[in-house]
């Protein structure tokens, strides 16, 4: 079942369903960004130029993308920079700095709620638009673990199961605390609580099924 899951969750294959999920997600987003003036500017947070080349999105005139990450990201088309910075704390850049912030499944990673409300606010004080994707935490099948309701399973008993067996995305880990410290390195977002971070958005959700597997907010692209 694991396996068949991966065959439908992984983006680097282009027959799965993430990946025309993901493309369909981003044509929305390209309509949006076909109304906004040339030349333009796209901050990514925690981003990949990988991804942008999954699109086709790399040789666009008139559009500069920054890459900013923990770790520098390797970059070769002309348009990307990449830099070492914090989605939570965005103070490199002042305010309105970019055209467009982006952001692809970044905020469950940030941390704890504290952590994923100023990374909200930060996109919206650097953004004049933002565009941002995360994954639903009530629809039924974890999207890094692959594992049915993980996410709603006690701490101890999702890192046991992470010490113990290969879980979607994550290899077995050796010991329970660094098994602990991964399955607490994610936490998915509740439609209220991204509402919260987000006031005064739009929404837009994904469905697989008849089930919202993740929801985007926007804003500032009338």
């Amino acid at each position: 079942m694991i396996m068949l899951f991966k065959k439908i969750a992984d983006n680097s294959e282009d027959n799965s369903y993430a990946t025309t999920m993901r493309r369909k997600r981003f044509g929305f987003f390209m309509s949006l960004l076909a109304g906004v003036p040339r030349p333009l500017s796209i901050l990514d947070v925690g981003g990949t130029q990988g991804f942008w080349e999954r699109m086709d999105f790399t040789d666009e005139p008139g559009i500069s993308i920054t890459l900013i990450n923990l770790k520098p990201q390797p970059v070769r088309y002309a348009g990307f920079t990449s830099i070492i910075g914090d989605a939570t704390d965005l103070s490199v850049f002042s305010d309105d700095a970019f055209d467009v912030v982006f952001s692809n499944s970044v905020i469950e990673h940030v941390g704890g709620i504290n952590e994923q409300s100023r990374m909200a606010q930060e996109v919206i004080r650097v953004g004049r638009r933002y565009f941002v994707q995360t994954p639903n935490y009530y629809f039924p099948i974890e999207p890094h673990y692959l594992f049915p309701g993980f996410q709603w399973l006690p701490l101890e008993v999702r890192a046991w199961l992470l010490n113990h067996f290969n879980l979607g995305w994550s290899k077995r880990k050796p010991t329970i605390a660094e098994a602990r410290e991964s399955v607490n390195s994610v936490r998915l977002l509740r439609k209220d609580e991204l509402l919260t971070f987000f006031p005064h958005t739009n929404l837009y959700e994904e469905k697989l099924a008849g089930l919202t597997k993740s929801f985007v907010v926007y804003d500032g692209w009338d």
